[in-house]
């Protein structure tokens, strides 16, 4: 065994790493470039903890709702909206722009007063009911919420938190009515998504090797034109978001995701579903007509990839206060937040929250492709 031989082969491998961008990428940007995102969006480095706003609607004119609704604020983890009717708030629980819903009954303050007048004796209390809704789209809502209620509600009658006996008790009202989820059906709308975005990454490579293979000049030399060769490119990744989302649905109803919607909802959640498809072409063809070859177009794609997998799949729901701003930045985020809001929170396709994640899915999806077409059409001849 000679030494300067495994030197040689060592120097060799070296050179063709620093050589090759894709190989550089994967082995030293991506890994870095992945942590520092995972950091970032999940609270690293010291970032704030999201906030969860939820809904109030107060019944009772004594001081110790206004109490009750600053103990609210005080957790640090949540901020009460007053509503002045339980239709208003549950319209927006169904649309998730509420965590929760909680009902303060119109005996609340007299059940307090009942309790500090005699402590120690349970027959003398005015027993009262506080109604908690829970947003059924969202685990964090159902896990953390009626906790800090209890806390809030603990602080304001001069209560231990665990004490065992206690005038005020809390309905959980959403658990009573439906079946408790799991992780994997809270996680089942954004794996839509997720699997949606991964088509970008097919589009790139499949532009770098028709331009490899000398696909493209032979396309050029027939009468097609350029915006008939587009479409119909648009048209089939299209088709393949079809069959793809017609795929998971499938798998994630076999392992136990079964939404009890109707088949407009179905269908809607499909034709949103194709729509995202468009951004996911757009962003093929940038990073196509960034990449030199197959290996540095998935480099590139994962720069588009990366983003809207953290930000808007169903790894969405721990994000930090700043990664949630940054979640309006991507597409993938409206399309997870309409199914989510569909199919675990039972809205309809017609609220205005639904139709606004379709109306900005869609803005944001056509300018990407429109983006995606000009800069590859620019830099390679169709």
């Amino acid at each position: 065994m000679r030494i300067q031989r495994i030197l040689a082969i060592v120097k060799k491998e070296a050179k063709k790493t620093v050589r090759d961008p894709a190989v550089l990428f994967m082995v030293f940007l991506f890994p870095v470039a992945f942590m520092l995102a995972f950091g970032a969006f999940f609270g690293g480095g010291g970032g704030e903890q999201p906030v969860y706003e939820v809904g109030v609607v107060n019944m009772d004119k004594g001081d110790a709702a206004q109490t009750l609704l600053t103990m609210l604020s005080k957790t640090g983890l949540l901020s009460p909206r007053v509503y002045d009717d339980n239709n208003t708030a549950q319209a927006d629980l169904s649309q998730g722009k509420v965590k929760a819903v909680i009902i303060i009954p119109s005996d609340f303050s007299l059940s307090l007063a009942s309790y500090r007048a005699a402590p120690g004796e349970p027959g003398r209390w005015s027993n009262t009911t506080i109604a908690l809704y829970l947003d059924k789209g969202s685990l964090i809502a159902i896990q953390a919420v009626p906790p800090m209620l209890q806390q809030a509600l603990a602080a304001v009658a001069g209560l231990e938190s665990q004490a065992p006996l206690s005038p005020l008790r809390v309905e959980v009202a959403s658990l009573v009515e439906v079946k408790t989820l799991s992780v994997f059906e809270f996680m089942a709308p954004g794996m839509f998504t997720f699997a949606s975005i991964y088509i970008l990454m097919m589009v790139a490579q499949a532009f770098i090797q028709d331009r490899e293979n000398g696909m493209m000049k032979r396309i050029r030399t027939t009468s097609i034109t350029s915006f008939e060769f587009m479409m119909g490119q648009v048209f089939s990744y299209m088709l393949i978001a079809l069959v793809q989302a017609a795929l998971v649905f499938a798998t994630v109803y076999l392992l136990g995701f079964r939404p009890n919607v109707d088949l407009g909802t179905h269908l809607f959640a499909f034709t949103i579903l194709l729509v995202f498809s468009l951004s996911n072409v757009g962003f093929g063809l940038i990073a196509a007509t960034l990449a030199k070859s197959p290996g540095a177009a998935t480099g590139f794609s994962f720069l588009f990839l990366l983003p809207q997998l953290f930000l808007g799949t169903f790894v969405g729901m721990s994000l930090s206060q700043t990664a949630q701003i940054a979640c309006r930045f991507v597409p993938s985020y409206y399309v997870t937040d309409s199914l989510v809001s569909l199919f675990l929170r039972g809205a309809s396709i017609l609220s205005p929250a639904i139709l606004l994640d379709l109306a900005v899915a869609s803005m944001f999806s056509v300018a990407v492709l429109i983006a995606g077409i000009f800069l590859y059409a620019k830099y390679f001849r169709i």
